[in-house]
């Protein structure tokens, strides 16, 4: 679905509960997962836009979990973070992606908003309030290739001017922060409001995979943006950080919770739909030692990428509490490991589920491919290769990561 011009106006602030502490969100992320996994297949196969489930996200209070708690937060772990992504993937991977940004962009005013700005964003995400994002573009050089600007209007304020793509959760924000730079290249992120003059989201997504993210355009014609809205983002790669471990951790998340999701249908197909193969003499699917074994083997993979996760999370944890330039890195090199590992599990399993479902497996009203397209679809995002780099480098060498906040 392609729509020219969506609707410019923010969906209306839901009532959010608040969360305590670590374990309510776990638990809140559990209770939504098991009522988000049943629709998941029908919302992909017919690109049904998760709307009522994203409110319901925002009343549950996970959208608020990190925000820290002298605002009044549950100011979670890591660890945690990962965790409730991870169970929201495994039911859906494209909800779970949604706020990934909404998150890099609450640790944005963390580390660089002045406290009125904290004190104004963050009360809005406890009551509810999300935020999309407006980073990547298309036909630069690369991705940190940014040319969309802020330009001083002249009154103390600014003008934005140039168009984004892969704008996941744009279209079902409150504020869109835009990545953009000044006169001087310096990076900053406008916080802009969903309904702005002159901000247009445009519904055209068309990736095979994750389709329901709405991924698609943000267009910027001179949206006027007040200085108290414009936070310094280039000033957080000056010194220790841990911007880039905490967005990458998230991304490994998903690709977990993908393949934790996958091996769940692949274990239930078996047992109520697959046959054994004639050759074997038994007379159920779940007694197939071939079977058995592969199940076994995926099983030992998933657990793997989960423990690994969760290494990563708790990495990150540690160096928040006493971050240098060691400690992040290590931190880094930890999310950077997870990810190494995860991306392809999450493929393979994506995979796995025609292989022990047989021929059956590939009727397309069952929409089994959906954990593929959405594995394969979601690990673009970065090469591993390069991250597999970094990791030698500081394993042979004790060489630190660089800190472009991709790592």
């Amino acid at each position: 679905m392609s729509i020219e011009s969506a609707p410019t106006r923010a969906p209306d602030r839901p009532s959010a509960h608040v969360i305590a502490d670590d374990a309510e969100a776990v638990a809140a992320a559990r209770t939504l997962a098991a009522e988000f996994a049943p629709g998941a297949a029908e919302r992909d196969a017919r690109r049904l836009l998760p709307v009522e489930e994203l409110e319901r996200l925002s009343a549950s209070g996970l959208l608020a979990i990190t925000v820290p708690r002298e605002y009044g937060g549950a100011d979670v772990r890591a660890e945690t973070l990962a965790e409730v992504i991870r169970l929201l993937a495994a039911a859906d991977p494209n909800i779970a992606q949604i706020p990934q940004s909404h998150f890099a962009y609450v640790n944005v005013l963390r580390r660089q908003g002045t406290p009125e700005q904290r004190t104004f964003f963050f009360a809005g995400v406890l009551a509810g309030d999300r935020f999309g994002n407006a980073q990547s573009e298309a036909g630069t050089k690369h991705v940190q290739d940014y040319r969309t600007r802020l330009i001083p209007d002249g009154d103390g304020g600014f003008l934005l001017r140039g168009v984004k793509h892969y704008s996941t959760g744009a279209l079902f924000a409150h504020w869109i922060p835009v990545l953009a730079r000044r006169e001087d290249e310096t990076l900053h992120v406008a916080y802009v409001p969903r309904d702005a003059d002159g901000l247009t989201v445009v519904d055209d997504w068309a990736g095979m995979g994750q389709r329901t993210t709405a991924s698609g355009t943000v267009r910027l014609d001179d949206v006027r943006v007040p200085a108290n809205r414009v936070v310094p983002h280039h000033l957080t790669f000056t010194g220790p950080q841990l911007h880039g471990a905490v967005a990458q951790l998230i991304h490994a998340a998903i690709d977990v919770g993908i393949a934790g999701g996958a091996l769940a249908e692949a274990v239930e197909f078996v047992r109520t739909k697959a046959r054994p193969w004639f050759e074997s003499g038994l007379e159920s699917a779940v007694e197939d030692p071939l079977s058995i074994q592969r199940i076994g083997e995926l099983t030992v993979k998933v657990r793997a990428a989960e423990a690994l996760l969760a290494a990563a999370g708790r990495a990150v944890d540690a160096a928040s509490a006493a971050l240098t330039d060691e400690s992040a890195a290590a931190a880094s090199i930890a999310v950077a490991s997870a990810k190494a590992y995860v991306d392809p599990v999450a493929v393979e399993l994506g995979g796995a589920v025609f292989e022990l479902g047989g021929a059956r497996a590939g009727l397309d009203g069952l929409n089994l491919h959906r954990h593929w397209r959405n594995a394969r679809t979601h690990t673009l995002h970065d090469p591993v290769r390069w991250k597999i780099q970094h990791i030698g480098r500081y394993t042979l060498n004790g060489q630190l990561p660089p800190r472009h906040g991709l790592l």
